[in-house]
């Protein structure tokens, strides 16, 4: 085995993490259009972490005219904490790239999706949501490994 390179790791999976994040919204976008109006106006849940951050932080809840954006810093500096976190696991763990990512994609879908956001209330619990909400997050979770492992493996190279 090639010695692990952590710094390297790091910073590939932050850039990967960061692009896969983006595919991973484009397909979000797309999908809503499939998926059924559920008549819901709540915010994601990502605009609720930017709140609770917001008012743990300034005591007050995100602007209204920046909850859109502040949803997707969330969503991004999510998406780079854990794909340098990969890139990192991947550098002493080659097999942690499994199925060219996809296992880490569903692995992060039923860690946060099914676990952390319910637990921290930014959802409801998961036998509480619709079945095409799960298949919605595990199917881009999926786009987002997959892309995750592609970018970083073109800027760190095979291991």
């Amino acid at each position: 085995m090639a010695k692990p390179r952590p710094l390297l790791g790091l910073l590939a999976g932050v850039a990967a993490g960061l692009v896969a994040s983006a595919a991973m919204a484009a397909v979000q976008a797309q999908a809503r259009n499939l998926l059924p109006d559920e008549g819901g106006d709540e915010d994601p849940a990502t605009v609720k972490a930017a709140d609770a951050a917001s008012e743990a932080i300034l005591d007050a809840p995100v602007p209204d005219d920046y909850r859109e954006q502040a949803g997707q810093a969330v969503h991004y500096i999510t998406g780079a904490v854990l794909g340098g976190i990969y890139g990192v696991i991947t550098e002493y763990k080659p097999e942690a790239s499994a199925g060219f990512g996809s296992a880490y994609g569903i692995a992060t879908s039923a860690l946060l999706d099914e676990a952390a956001v319910p637990a921290a209330g930014l959802a409801p619990a998961p036998d509480e949501t619709p079945l095409a909400a799960h298949a919605y997050g595990a199917a881009s979770h999926l786009v987002y490994g997959l892309v995750l492992e592609g970018v970083r493996w073109l800027i760190a190279g095979r291991r």
